[in-house]
């Protein structure tokens, strides 16, 4: 039995990483197709990308500042988006089944502490002969490599930092070597387990195919990446293919250039993850319902639809008083749609008509396309519908970073505001620091956009497929698990309810928003707008309503805020976070009703 080396000992691609270090760049590539294959994974590859990039930060220049500008990182990025795009992400009920659904062809079965299978995909009782209750020496797998593979599942499953392990064994009744990939999973309630999948498959139809396609391979180099996968000797390819030791030596070096990899190992991984995925496809069904339908008490609200300058459908809700006086409400890139049933009923009596444009790309509304500037588009729905609503000069109440959008309304258009509301209100980001302190969750996303734009979509794709694949409940307390107001906040039956039935129009059971949050992180959001909001200074009232503990603007970035835009009217709440409107959307209201007095 050999275990396979996980430091370059073969033939390496000319290619180098001009800023991470070789085993931050390996590492974190690993950790890319482990996040492909399960999106679960995700806060494994933020931890490791926050500890690598982060002193990369301090070096760049802030207004300047793209990072790694490296076809090498880029490509693997590329690549494992787009077979992220072909895992079936549809949430399941957290089950070992779900565990074992990205795998099909691949025989893949689950260990626990005790060496026992405790569940077994098709491939994996069909190819290999593993069953659920079958034990370690069960594996067709020779008798004296036995105990090297416990050795590995032991340690996968102990508290060392190496959740994952890579095994090459002898086959019990073949007369060749298998492949054994160990990863640490958990089932939902917490229960270690040791994910096996091995490469006794059938190579499937079409798959030199994909990797001809995605990698620019020859038909010969396709069909040796074959043969390293069914774990054949450089000898062993050159002996069936009728080709000299050093020709296929050759073809190697050539495949790992073209697949930015650097050794046998990692090429021979990335081949099993997209394997993995190349049979799998996404539900692609529309956007989701034509109505927003709470489960408990939420009124029914139905989309109302209009058709953009530019041929695209735009979505709107009207909550509270449909004959109401007019506010403008702008939900956040989560499309927080829904206000809580009591917040609602509130807005109703008090004679307030809600707005809500629903943003292009979310929900019903079409998104723009790839080169088109979202911002602008953005901003010319949100007119669009007021003017469908009539809606004369009015109000608006915005959450985190859409404070932006009503800025750019108001300079470009100063006869539809009256004034801006900014809940969690995002102000223009000034210095490297105020990213350096955000929770890791929002700096992973907002420095990778500021730093890393060019790697952003496969960050926000896959933290919207971990999103469904864990539920929302999980993604809240992740993202905002350092911040005891937000998870008290959400956990609220009523604000809950809001939250995961507004928030449909980002991620549902057949929709995602993820393209479409890209889109607008790349606009001027995390540049510096600062001289557009102080052209608002004395024309309009702006107030800001900040919690202490919201883990994008901590109180010191508020500080700093308050220093260079003195003239805003600021409130802050000790018992808040970012998501403060949906905890104290009274106080919210009452300032609304104010204004017209």
């Amino acid at each position: 039995m050999t275990k396979l080396p996980t430091s370059d000992q073969t033939a390496t691609s000319d290619h180098r990483m001009s800023h991470l270090s070789p085993n931050d760049r390996d590492a974190a590539i690993d950790r890319l197709y482990d996040v492909a294959l399960d999106p679960t994974r995700y806060e494994a590859l933020l931890d490791h990308w926050e500890s690598a990039i982060g002193p990369l930060r301090a070096q760049a220049d802030f207004h300047a500042p793209r990072l790694l500008d490296d076809p090498l990182i880029e490509g693997h990025f590329e690549r494992a988006s787009t077979f992220l795009d072909r895992v079936e992400a549809t949430a399941e009920d957290g089950g070992l089944d779900a565990i074992l659904t990205p795998f099909d062809r691949v025989p893949a079965f689950l260990l626990d502490k005790q060496l026992k299978v405790r569940a077994s995909n098709a491939a994996g009782q069909v190819l290999m002969g593993i069953h659920p209750g079958a034990r370690l020496a069960d594996l067709p797998v020779a008798a004296e490599d036995l105990q090297a593979v416990e050795s590995a599942v032991r340690s996968v499953l102990s508290d060392s930092r190496e959740d994952t392990a890579i095994l090459r064994v002898r086959a019990r009744r073949k007369e060749r070597f298998t492949l054994l990939r160990l990863q640490l999973c958990h089932t939902a309630d917490g229960q270690p387990l040791v994910l096996t999948a091995s490469n006794e498959v059938g190579w499937p139809k079409g798959y030199s195919d994909i990797l001809r396609k995605a990698f620019g391979l020859t038909g010969a180099e396709a069909d040796v990446v074959h043969r390293l996968v069914e774990c054949c000797s450089v000898t062993e390819i050159a002996s069936r293919r009728q080709r000299s030791v050093d020709t296929i030596r050759a073809q190697i070096k050539s495949i790992l250039s073209k697949t930015d990899t650097h050794s046998q190992v990692e090429l021979v991984r990335l081949a099993l993850s997209m394997m993995d995925m190349a049979t799998l496809t996404v539900n692609a069904a529309p956007g989701p319902r034509l109505v927003s339908r709470g489960y408990n008490s939420l009124e029914e609200r139905t989309f109302n639809s209009l058709v953009s300058s530019d041929g695209r459908r735009v979505d709107y809700l009207v909550l509270g008083d449909p004959a109401g006086r007019p506010v403008l409400f702008m939900p956040l890139d989560y499309g927080l749609v829904r206000w809580p049933a009591p917040a609602e009923a509130e807005a109703a009596r008090l004679g307030l008509r809600i707005i809500v444009p629903v943003r292009p790309g979310y929900g019903g509304s079409d998104p723009v396309g790839k080169k088109a500037d979202y911002d602008a588009a953005f901003i010319a729905d949100i007119l669009q519908v007021l003017d469908a609503e009539n809606a004369g000069p009015c109000p608006a109440i915005t959450l985190g970073g859409d404070f932006y959008y009503a800025v750019q309304i108001a300079l470009l258009h100063p006869e539809r505001l009256t004034a801006i509301i900014a809940c969690a209100g995002v102000p223009p980001l000034t210095r490297r620091e105020q990213f350096e302190r955000m929770e890791k969750w929002h700096r992973f996303i907002l420095a990778g956009a500021k730093y890393t734009p060019h790697l952003l979509p496969f960050m926000v794709k896959a933290g919207f497929l971990m999103a469904r694949k864990i539920g929302k409940r999980g993604f809240v307390h992740a993202v905002y698990g350092q911040c005891p107001a937000d998870v008290e906040t959400f956990e609220e039956p009523s604000v809950f309810e809001a939250i995961v039935t507004g928030s449909e129009v980002a991620l549902s059971d057949t929709h995602s928003a993820h393209a479409a949050f890209s889109q607008q992180l790349l606009g001027r959001q995390t540049q510096d707008w600062s001289g557009d909001l102080d052209e608002l200074r004395g024309s309009l009232p702006i107030f800001f309503m900040n919690g202490l503990q919201d883990p994008q603007i901590p109180p010191a970035t508020l500080k700093e805020f308050r220093e260079d835009h003195d003239w805003i009217d600021y409130t802050v709440y000790a018992d808040a976070g970012q998501l403060i409107f949906f905890r104290h959307w009274r106080a919210v209201l009452e300032r609304v009703t104010s204004l017209s007095q």
